[in-house]
Parts: structure tokens; sequence; C-alpha cells
């Protein structure tokens, strides 16, 4: 079958690593997302191991379309009775970047229509099956790019996988967990130095850091998937595929950190990671990023600092001086990653960026920026 994974802007490659690790086969990068062909193998296997895949799609059907009856006649089209009847439940999901059709709410009014309307005229007593939001046996997703071609989907995941099941408190302005490991596998760490995340709020990428370094897939803590409700779902196949990817499970690895100044996001990030089971594999601290002892390097920094909107200009540039301050000063030897929206701010680390790669945290653009905070000149290390 083929299959579409989407992701975040700036994370198809390390997904397209990820797939072919898999055994995926005739991988293409689109935009956000990654098609590929594979079995129903990688497609559990995909929705178990991936981390930065945010939904596995298996498309229906696809053709061009500028107007809403078109588009109505078109979905009508499909045999629906192929996956729907009185028992079964459906739900619908659209985006649209079409200048033509550019209400995905109403999209997905049109399509339930049409779906409903195929169904029940099937059926001798004009009866037809019920919509259900939040736990469907089938989602189906709409996607209309630009190009006005107009894609339908099955959903084989439901819920986004970013919701891998081991984050149990939230604090303010989380970094989602697919974004996290993203960072971490474009930061070329290869769990063979400590890891620190100093501004570690409900601790995310120290948590993402130890699944990748420990081989731990990334829903272990799932217990569900859209796929599982499905008339071929195969129980056998996918505990086979579980007990096999669990058992590359390593018992050591290397040192993570992480800490926070606010009591509030340090009692999150040490829920976290007791809930998950991993108190023994990461080291969270309360403290502020100066008072974070750094083992000696070579090793690296990844965070996700306050961008602030909501701070005053000049606040916001001391706090940036300040984190540049203190990784000159306490991390000398380590390789820092940085993410913002804050373009200005970031400018006032006083540090020479090495590498930028755009990514987006939800709606907001981010830099994420590399910095190398070698011992002494520039000249010196050779460059």
């Amino acid at each position: 079958m083929q299959l579409v994974v989407k992701t975040f802007q700036g994370l198809e490659q390390i997904l397209a690593d990820e797939l072919r690790a898999l055994g995926a086969t005739q991988i293409k990068i689109l935009q956000r997302a990654v098609s590929c062909v594979g079995d129903k193998r990688l497609m559990y296997r995909a929705n178990y191991e991936l981390r930065t895949g945010l939904r596995v799609l298996v498309p229906i059907t696809s053709f061009k379309t500028k107007h809403e009856n078109h588009f109505y006649k078109k979905v009508k089209e499909v045999d629906w009775s192929k996956y729907l009847d009185l028992e079964k439940t459906f739900a619908l999901n659209a985006v649209t970047s079409s200048k033509y059709l550019t209400h995905s709410r109403y999209l997905v009014h049109k399509a339930k229509d049409a779906i409903l309307d195929q169904m029940r005229d099937l059926d001798p007593l004009r009866r037809r099956p019920s919509i259900d939001t939040s736990r469907p046996t089938w989602r189906f997703h709409i996607y209309i790019n630009r190009d006005n071609l107009c894609t339908l989907y099955l959903d084989s995941s439901d819920e986004t996988l970013y919701k891998r099941g081991y984050r149990k408190a939230v604090g303010v302005a989380p970094i989602s967990e697919v974004l996290a490991a993203g960072m971490i596998a474009l930061s070329g760490w290869k769990a063979d130095c400590p890891l620190i995340d100093p501004m570690c709020g409900s601790g995310t990428i120290p948590m993402e850091a130890a699944m990748y370094a420990y081989n731990i897939p990334a829903q272990y803590f799932r217990e569900e998937f859209g796929f599982m409700r499905w008339d071929d779902f195969d129980a056998e196949l996918w505990e086979e595929i579980k007990t096999t990817a669990n058992a590359k499970i390593k018992e050591s690895g290397p040192a993570i950190f992480g800490s926070d100044k606010d009591v509030e996001a340090f009692k999150n990030a040490l829920l976290n990671v007791e809930t998950a089971e991993l108190h023994q594999k990461i080291d969270i601290t309360w403290r502020a990023m100066a008072r974070r002892h750094a083992p000696e390097p070579p090793g690296i920094i990844i965070f996700n600092p306050p961008y602030d909107e909501r701070m005053p200009e000049e606040d916001i540039a001391q706090f940036y001086k300040y984190i540049g301050d203190v990784m000159k000063q306490h991390y000398t030897g380590y390789d820092a990653w940085i993410i913002s929206s804050n373009r200005t701010a970031l400018k006032h680390l006083g540090l020479r960026t090495s590498k930028k790669i755009i990514l987006f945290n939800g709606p907001l653009e981010c830099r994420f920026q590399h910095y190398e905070l070698y011992r002494g000149t520039r000249k010196q290390k050779g460059e």
C-alpha cells in the first residue's frame, strides 16, 4: 500500500530516514509529509516506532476540484460501503490551501453529506452511519493543496502521534514531542555524550532524548491506534511488532539532565519522568541555568527558552544575553542548540551561529540554531 506520513515543516528528511530504516520503499519527500510504499507491517511499525511522524495516512482517492458541488459529487463517487455500515462510526478532518475551497469546516460538512447521502441511498430503510469525533471506527482526512488536488485518506493513527502517552503534566507553552525528537535528530546527537536541557519545562526534550538513547519505541506508553478498530486489524502481527521493538530497549545509556528554575515546571517534569519510569535515566533538578552543573565536555545542550512576546524588549534582550553569558562561562566545550521564534532576542546571545534551521513550533516560525562553545579562539581551534 501507499502511505503518507505527516510531520512538521523542517523535519521531512529526518522522517524519510526513519521510514527508510523501517523498510519503506519509493520514499518521496513532500511538504510537511513523506510518502512511501509498504505493507501492513510497515504501517503498524510506523505508528509504533516513528519519532518524527504525526499521522500515518492511507490514500483512498485523489481528484482535482474547485467547486463545492463538484467536490460533493467526487466524494460521493467513492464506494463508502467498503468502510461503513450501521455499526461503524466515522469522523472527518479537513485542511485546504485552495483559493477556491477555502473553508475546512465547510468541506467537512459537504463531505459528511456526500458520505451519509450515499449510505442512506443504499439502505432500504434510509438509515445511515453515525458520526463519532472522539473515537470513530474510521477517521477520514481531506487535504486540498494549492493546485486544487484533493486527496482523501484513512487515518491509521487516529490521535496524532505527538500524544505519546507519557506526559501527564503540562506547563505553559509546551514543546511538541515530535518537534523535540526532530530537534534531537537534527542536532546530530548519537547518545554518545551527556545531553542537558537547562530550561526543560515539563521535561519533553530530556524524555525524548532518553527514549532515543535507550531505544524505547516512541509510542511505548500509548495503548490505542485507529487501525485497531479496522476490520482487517491483525492482533497477532501487532503483538509481534511490539515485542520485537521492545526487545531492542537498552539497559544503559548516556547521562541526560533536565532542570528549570520555575518550581511548577520542575514538578511537572519530575512527575512526567517518574510516570514514564525514566527517573533512573534522567536527572531532573530545580535550579537556574547558571547553577546547573555540567559534566566534563564533550556534551550537548538542547533547549527551548521563552521567546517571549509578552516580555518587554529590554527584558528579553537581557534574558538572552544572560543565556549567552552562562553558556560561555559554564558550558565551554559543549555544542549548544537553541530554538526560538524571537530572532531579535537571539542576536543578544553574543555567540556566533554555526548553523540555522527553520522549524515551526505550532504556528510560530522559529530558528533552531547551533553554537560551538569552544575553548579559546577559532584560530586556536584551527578554524
